[in-house]
């Protein structure tokens, strides 16, 4: 994959120095909708667990009937709803199978225990024992299982980044990132596309927007949103003093036209010639497309493809994830009036991650975990990061719902 940093016409890389409650899969009412399924229990009161089990196999039941019903399959928005509920409520129903061949098993035992033969009874209790451990795993499975899922997770994701404060230091570090992203998209497998960008005239990007395709990057990357910090001694700094910039990430989870639908009238489409450096038709033809959507003012410009259809589809699914997460943080926002938003302001203050260069080291604020492989990171390896900060979301989440259950 090429540096697409590099089309930013990035200057030279300064050298160290030394010294989001997901939204329901189901509709409302409907008979597998995920609010229905209480707090998961411990095994100290199993058969709630049991009931929350079997309430789950009741309605991936329910599900299976709907989904061979002929008038679902002319509905694709429904159609899809019912198709990741019931794959979504398929390991419960396993669960639950599993959970009945336990308790049967165990009651089986029980009855051995109170047999007349000693070897049987001592048979009965090592089976007793195993049992346990077993049902054991199978709650801790079930805490996991039984946590509310984002059903975003699976979707590929839009990009923006930023430069904040900083200058053109900061525009040079948008294109650090940029760069990080892209070496860990080839890492996992996925496709990335650049969509727009704007570059100063020392290099960088003061804005980028690329997509990247693949299954589960919203899962990994939406942990990637906020404001990131740079602190190193740029290359135009005669007297060697360290300088802080920022940029700002947004991830947003791509949408279809199936799940956002946004009318023609509700659009403006506008179109230019692309500017920049490009394949043949660039500068050459009105193939660039700006469109605004003119019930929010947002503007979203494409100019990277050669043709006007190409930046259109771009710009339309960078419109519709935007239109989505407005409605989501909107959402949110009723639900809870302390949530924070996405992306800050770009202040030097707001930030999740430090990347200093003359330390080496790169510290993820919210996790509270450090790294003195800059190198490494800024090449792509950001996975010690994300996996602490599902670790620690996994966390908060299963102890909310073990002081619910309680």
């Amino acid at each position: 994959m090429p540096d697409l940093a590099a089309g930013g016409r990035l200057a030279p890389h300064p050298p160290p120095v030394d010294g989001p409650p997901a939204p329901d899969l189901s509709r409302r009412g409907d008979p597998f909708e995920r609010s229905e399924i209480a707090p998961f229990a411990t095994m100290a009161n199993p058969s709630i667990l049991q009931t929350q089990l079997n309430a789950a196999r009741a309605r991936y039941e329910v599900l299976l009937g709907q989904l061979s019903d002929p008038a679902v399959t002319t509905q694709p928005v429904r159609l899809r709803e019912l198709s990741q509920a019931q794959a979504e409520l398929e390991p419960l129903a396993q669960a639950a199978g599993r959970l009945d061949a336990i308790l049967r098993q165990e009651k089986e035992a029980l009855e051995l225990r109170e047999a007349a033969d000693p070897d049987l009874r001592e048979l009965a209790e090592q089976e007793l024992a195993g049992l346990a451990h077993e049902r054991a795993s199978l709650e801790a499975e079930a805490e996991e299982l039984l946590l509310p899922k984002d059903p975003r997770d699976a979707k590929g994701v839009i990009v923006e980044i930023r430069a904040g404060t900083g200058g053109d230091e900061a525009a040079l570090f948008a294109a650090d990132l940029l760069r990080m992203y892209q070496r860990y998209a080839e890492r996992q497998g996925w496709r990335l596309e650049l969509i727009s960008s704007s570059s100063p005239d020392v290099g960088g990007f003061k804005e980028v927007i690329f997509e990247l395709r693949g299954r589960g990057a919203y899962s990994r990357l939406k942990w990637e949103s906020g404001v990131h910090r740079v602190q190193r001694v740029p290359a135009t700094e005669a007297q060697g003093r360290i300088h802080t910039s920022t940029a700002t990430v947004a991830v947003l989870p791509e949408m279809d036209e199936v799940e956002i639908q946004i009318p023609e009238s509700d659009i403006r489409v506008d179109v230019f010639r692309s500017s920049g450096p490009g394949g043949q038709s660039v500068n050459t033809t009105d193939s660039a497309v700006r469109i605004t959507h003119l019930p929010t003012g947002m503007v979203i410009s494409s100019q990277d493809e050669k043709s006007q259809l190409q930046n259109r589809r771009k710009a339309m699914q960078v419109l519709r994830a935007r239109l989505h997460q407005l409605e989501e943080t909107r959402r949110q926002a009723e639900l809870s009036a302390d949530r924070r938003a996405q992306v800050g302001t770009g202040e030097r203050a707001e930030k999740i991650r430090t990347y200093n260069f003359p330390q080496s080291r790169v510290t993820d604020h919210r996790a509270e975990l450090t790294s003195y492989r800059l190198d490494g990171i800024l090449a792509g390896e950001i996975d010690e990061f994300i996996d602490a900060l599902m670790s620690q979301d996994r966390a908060r989440r299963l102890e909310a719902f073990a002081g619910a259950a309680g």
